[in-house]
């Protein structure tokens, strides 16, 4: 087969590494990829959201399946367009994709199909917000309504920071993204992340994980796209995932289904849990990035067949073979991330990394220059490592980390502390 990854960063990394060790898989084409991505497959230049140039690439280049892994492109109807145009494609439609696109949209899917999430408010008026949460008080959650790249949340420990808050977006901090504000409860508990795959029908586990938001140790500072991940999630039992595919994710599904907008793809459901039982914080419409890494050194070659199956509306025939291991995966970024950061530093010591089955280095945010790999993001590159144990697969990643020559970066020493 020919196979299109459409992205550029450690998730689409990880997908073409599980993607190419299948034999179904001929050729392999990434876009527009990034410097690790292009050690192992094509990579092209393409505006990933402009579902016609998708379209027109994918036929000129006799493209068998295409796999959509950010949040844009679905939100932008590509997958609308290459269906249209009769090529299989994995990932949900455009009108599905508000599952992520809108956070109002989600918590009206909750309502209607009574899934367990936080109270919330939705507002399209900075006035009327700053009035719900000096109504509700402080600790509240304020959230941009639309897509902000993992950035648009605020947990806001006091009313000031919760109308400052309001004021940045409704101030056009985060754009578009910005322009309607749903705020929460605040949810206590432990958040993880589950996967599951649907065919508009079937629903199919495909793992856990759980990833630390904030840029410090000990799981403070600022919210960041994600330092860390790992998986499986302790915390996410067999009670808990049945709880949560039960009351969570089925009554979604049947919702959507019901609409006239079945869900195709993947779906990850963000999770809060409190004595075992689980409510959901957020959907997104993809594999989360850094949690697609360590599902995918989890995974392996795998995981085409399993895409294959959602997308051709077989997954009811699926399994997913588990090994008893565990993978962790620490995010090494610029200095100055998630605020400013400078571009174009050298990092050294990558060449002599294993590449196995249990360790690889995902490229996030790299470019070539001069014959050398260079910073181009801001989380720029996955340390991944798989292992008997959490704490060996830890070990494995963190010694790699240690031989990698970057002094413009910086990570987190301390990924999966909650677990170990």
């Amino acid at each position: 087969m020919n196979i299109l990854i459409l992205g550029g960063g450690g998730r689409e990394h990880a997908l073409a590494w599980a993607i190419q060790q299948n034999p179904k898989c001929d050729r392999l084409i990434v876009a527009p990829g990034n410097a690790g991505i292009a050690r192992i497959a094509e990579c092209a230049a393409l505006d990933i959201e402009d579902s016609g140039a998708v379209a027109v690439f994918a036929e000129e280049n006799a493209v068998d399946f295409v796999v959509i892994g950010p949040e844009a492109p679905l939100a932008a109807g590509v997958a609308d367009r290459l269906a249209a145009a009769g090529i299989l494609c994995f990932g949900p439609s455009q009108a599905a994709a508000a599952l992520e696109s809108s956070k109002a949209f989600t918590k009206a899917i909750c309502d209607a199909s009574g899934a367990p999430t936080a109270a919330y408010g939705h507002f399209t008026d900075a006035e009327a917000a700053r009035a719900y949460v000096r109504a509700q008080g402080a600790p509240i959650v304020v959230k941009a309504d639309g897509l902000a790249a993992g950035k648009g949340v605020i947990v806001a420990e006091t009313l000031a920071e919760a109308e400052a808050a309001i004021d940045e977006m409704f101030g056009g901090s985060f754009g578009g993204a910005g322009a309607e504000v749903v705020i929460e409860e605040f949810m206590e508990g432990e958040e993880a992340s589950f996967f599951v795959l649907c065919d508009g029908e079937t629903v199919l586990p495909i793992g856990t994980a759980q990833d630390h938001k904030r840029v410090g140790e000990g799981d403070t500072g600022p919210n960041t796209g994600g330092m860390g991940a790992y998986s499986p999630a302790p915390v996410m039992t067999d009670a808990v995932c049945a709880r949560a595919l039960d009351e969570i994710v089925r009554p979604t599904m049947a919702e959507m289904a019901r609409r006239g907008t079945p869900y195709r793809g993947v779906l990850y459901a963000g999770l809060m849990i409190r004595d075992g039982a689980p409510r959901l914080v957020e959907y997104n419409v993809r594999f989360g990035d850094p949690e697609c890494q360590v599902l995918m050194m989890r995974l392996g070659g795998q995981v085409l067949d399993l895409l294959l199956a959602c997308a051709e509306g077989r997954l009811a025939e699926a399994r997913v073979n588990w090994a008893d291991d565990h993978a962790m995966t620490v995010v090494m970024a610029a200095r100055g991330y998630p605020g400013a950061y400078e571009k174009g530093s050298v990092i050294g010591g990558l060449d002599g990394l294993p590449e196995d089955s249990a360790h690889m280095v995902f490229h996030a945010g790299t470019a070539e220059a001069g014959g050398q790999v260079v910073a181009a993001g801001g989380r720029v590159l996955n340390v991944t490592a798989r292992g008997a144990s959490l704490e060996q697969a830890r070990d494995r990643a963190y010694g790699m980390v240690d031989r990698i020559d970057w002094p413009g970066g910086f990570f987190r020493r301390d990924i999966g502390w909650r677990a170990l």
